[in-house]
């Protein structure tokens, strides 16, 4: 019996690449699931929530394999902050960020499409902002340009510069994969790696 093929579940450039440094081969799919929250559902739930079902969501067209689904999002004070989509929204959620910790939860979800044993968790990160200057944010916004980006900044770069300090078990998830959490539910698969 061959190995399972692994199937990424995200159309999203930054998954992606976090998903090669691994080094194995994978195919990826979009899921088209309805991303909102229900009432009263917490971040933590949330993610684990949509990361299942977005890998739910692929496994009728690959009924064989093993599903990766992730979802993100970032909160400060409990308010989940989303994509801010333009420099405007980009500047509020930046200023509200200074000198806060911005709480980033990443769900994970390991889908066996054969059998329907999902592994899933949430990843949790922390991120302590500087005190920013207006000034620091425009030019911040104005070089970087990152309004398909949760909290509006890219931590793999030049948004490292608005940070105090990181807090979490894995980097990677900060971007929205947690990779050592992921190594062990393959592992648990019978994926190894290396």
């Amino acid at each position: 019996m061959s190995k399972p093929q692994i199937v990424l579940a995200s159309t999203s450039v930054f998954r992606k690449i976090l998903l090669e440094k691994l080094a194995i081969e994978f195919a990826t799919g979009s899921p088209d699931i309805d991303e909102s929250a229900r009432e009263n559902e917490t971040p933590h739930a949330l993610v684990k929530r949509l990361s299942e079902a977005k890998a739910r969501a692929l496994s009728d067209t690959y009924p064989e394999n093993l599903i990766i689904g992730s979802d993100q999002v970032a909160c400060i004070d409990d308010e989940i902050l989303g994509k801010p989509g333009n420099f405007e929204n980009a500047f509020v959620q930046l200023r509200k960020a200074s000198g806060k910790i911005v709480t980033f939860y990443t769900g994970l979800t390991l889908l066996n499409s054969a059998s329907g044993h999902a592994q899933t968790l949430c990843e949790p990160f922390r991120v302590h902002f500087r005190k920013l200057k207006d000034e620091q944010i425009s030019r911040y916004l104005n070089h970087e340009q990152p309004y398909n980006c949760a909290g509006s900044f890219k931590s793999e770069g030049l948004g490292i510069a608005l940070f105090e300090r990181l807090e979490g078990d894995d980097p990677n998830s900060l971007i929205g994969l947690p990779l050592i959490r992921l190594i062990r539910m393959l592992d648990n698969e019978g994926v190894h790696i290396p």
